[in-house]
């Protein structure tokens, strides 16, 4: 089915609606936004407000700005280093740059930066299995509030993955990788 639905990606996620396929996250999300505006906008009223989400939206897409925390997962010695620094600035750009003083990325409700950024709900996990916290309240104190806030919000909180089978999911991809590649003697 995924083939059918997808078949230039062949990956989720895939959004069907009305037998109609729409592929990648910020897509289904735009769709989801203009099909049902009025429910739960994701989007802000003004215009200046929405390129802004676009552009953030579009940064986090940047498979530069994606790396870091990828090699923070898979990597191991010097290169896991380099990932914890680099993963650590981007962090600290995010909470700066564009979470600031709010309760979430788009306000004080979920918006669609808060659904683009929904993977740090998770990265917990992603700590626990490599041994190292880097998103911690101490650090990244509004990070670490919007973590909570979010994970918090009922519609959130109700589709969460389960923390134990994302664990053991994570753990055995993560193992796949090492078991293939060149730097597993120094993991």
């Amino acid at each position: 089915m995924l083939l059918k639905y997808n078949p230039v990606h062949k990956k989720i996620p895939v959004l069907v609606y009305n037998g109609k396929p729409i592929a990648e996250s910020a897509v289904i999300l735009e769709y989801i936004e203009e099909t049902w505006p009025q429910q739960h906008p994701l989007l802000p009223k003004d215009p200046y407000e929405r390129a802004m989400v676009r552009f953030w939206i579009n940064f986090l897409d940047n498979k530069d700005k994606v790396a870091p925390f990828i090699t923070f997962f898979i990597g191991v010695g010097e290169e896991h280093k380099k990932a914890v620094n680099e993963a650590k600035e981007l962090l600290k750009l995010y909470e700066e740059q564009v979470l600031g003083e709010k309760k979430y990325f788009g306000g004080e409700e979920i918006g669609m930066l808060d659904l683009a950024m929904g993977w740090m709900a998770y990265f917990g996990v992603i700590e626990e299995i490599v041994d190292v916290k880097i998103l911690d309240a101490e650090t990244f104190p509004r990070l670490h509030a919007w973590i909570q806030n979010f994970r918090a919000h009922p519609v959130i909180k109700k589709n969460l993955p389960d923390h134990d089978r994302l664990l053991q999911n994570y753990t055995e991809k993560r193992q796949r990788f090492l078991a293939y590649s060149p730097h597993t003697e120094n993991a």
